[in-house]
């Protein structure tokens, strides 16, 4: 059973094809939402839950893949493009900025489900991916700016004594120091903290 709380956007022009759209996926048991032009889209507040944008190439003002490059940073929302007279161009330009399928009208509906299905299924991994590194930034922005110091230096490999060579201060309070940033950002090692540290992007210390 599909997770209710998916939302699947559609924007296309055409009212008979908005209609029926909204009908299937209702039916599949996603949330509906449409949309008559990309302008009425983008004024709409970013979804927060797992979604896909189900977008026509053709449409008044902004084009569907006009509006695909504004919408380039939003990794957690997956576009599926329909459209009545697609070309190969066309298609290639989509695919390669990103967009999961391109299905030329008529299709079938299955084809479209199959699609949205393996659509909120990449939302919710990216999703889960966003939540995971906001929470490792809030957990490292808990650290002193002396545990950072700490952090920096024992992930590129220094031993606790050649850290507090670095930082003047003692083994010991090297030690203590490294025990609080292992605590405050959950590492259960120090592989655990160097890939931690590589997620965050955070440049090793030079010494």
């Amino acid at each position: 059973m599909p997770d209710v709380t998916s939302i699947v956007f559609v924007v296309d022009d055409d009212v008979s094809v908005r209609e029926s759209l909204e009908l299937l996926i209702s039916t599949a048991g996603w949330q509906p939402e449409t949309f008559a032009s990309a302008s009425d889209f983008l004024s709409r507040p970013r979804a927060t839950v797992p979604c896909c944008l189900v977008l026509d190439v053709t449409l008044p003002g902004l084009n569907g893949l006009e509006l695909q490059q504004q919408l380039v940073q939003r990794t957690e929302m997956p576009i599926i493009f329909i459209t009545g007279h697609g070309d190969v161009p066309m298609s290639v330009q989509a695919m390669k900025a990103g967009a999961v399928e391109f299905l030329t009208k008529p299709f079938r509906d299955d084809v479209l489900l199959d699609a949205i299905r393996g659509a909120i299924e990449r939302s919710h991994a990216a999703l889960r991916h966003d939540s995971d590194l906001r929470a490792l930034r809030t957990r490292y922005e808990s650290l002193t700016p002396r545990e950072r110091e700490v952090m920096a230096l024992v992930v590129s490999g220094l031993l606790n004594k050649q850290v507090g060579g670095e930082l003047g201060i003692s083994e010991i309070t090297v030690k203590a120091h490294r025990g609080q940033v292992m605590r405050k950002m959950e590492a259960d090692s120090l592989p655990g903290l160097v890939t931690m540290s590589a997620r965050l992007g955070l440049r090793p210390a030079s010494h």
